[in-house]
């Protein structure tokens, strides 16, 4: 079996915002020696963090998700779902909303007591979207 390494959201911080130049060296050197794993909880959480800790665009994070996800050692789970929720950001959505959306396409229906969600993915998806 291959080796793979699963990082945490703070290599990936540190890998896109090199706020700390011996962590990011140490980040940039595992990701080009080793095939390494992003779980879906990391990139929510990674997405949040750049966000809201250092204040990076919609158009940043998805253009750094995008130079880091295509590298040639990133594996990411869910990457078709990570896809379509990136795409619904750029139509109106919160990154975490239009991830649970994307994450739930196979299901009938996704309900939601968020108004402003409603609203936003009424029109996005293939779920029907229902408003408690």
């Amino acid at each position: 079996m291959e080796e793979v390494i699963g990082i945490d959201t703070n290599v990936i911080v540190r890998f896109l915002t090199k706020d700390d130049l011996e962590q990011y060296e140490r980040a940039k050197e595992l990701v080009a020696d080793n095939k390494v794993f992003i779980p879906l909880t990391v990139i929510l959480e990674t997405e949040w963090v750049l966000r809201f800790a250092y204040e990076f665009t919609q158009e940043q994070i998805s253009a750094a998700f995008r130079l880091f996800f295509g590298l040639e050692n990133v594996r990411v789970q869910h990457l078709d779902i990570i896809k379509i929720a990136l795409c619904w950001e750029k139509k109106g959505l919160d990154f975490a909303d239009a991830l649970h959306l994307a994450a739930c396409q196979e299901a009938s229906c996704f309900a939601t007591f968020d108004r402003k969600l409603y609203k936003r993915a009424v029109d996005v998806n293939s779920c029907e979207i229902i408003k408690l």
